[in-house]
């Protein structure tokens, strides 16, 4: 059996790396700490330990895949 389709969901194929990397070129690392004050993204980061933070923290994902989307959004509007 294979998963259905999600056409309109943004997150469908992204993976947390790709999201990790993409917040942080976005709003570099201090920006991405103000805005997740998680030790991960304040003190020496990198998307390694950034991951393996993620994936044991759900509250913490679900955190950077809500600010991935309103990066996209953010994106959106400035026209790039």
């Amino acid at each position: 059996m294979t998963a259905p389709a999600q056409p309109n969901n943004p997150l469908h194929g992204v993976t947390l790396e790709a999201m990790v990397t993409a917040l942080a070129d976005f709003y570099g690392w201090d920006g991405l700490g103000e805005r997740i004050p998680v030790r991960c993204f304040n003190v020496d980061p990198s998307v390694n330990s950034s991951l393996r933070f993620l994936r044991k923290t759900p509250w913490a994902r679900d955190k950077v895949e809500g600010l991935y989307l309103f990066m996209l959004r953010e994106q959106r509007r400035r026209g790039g």
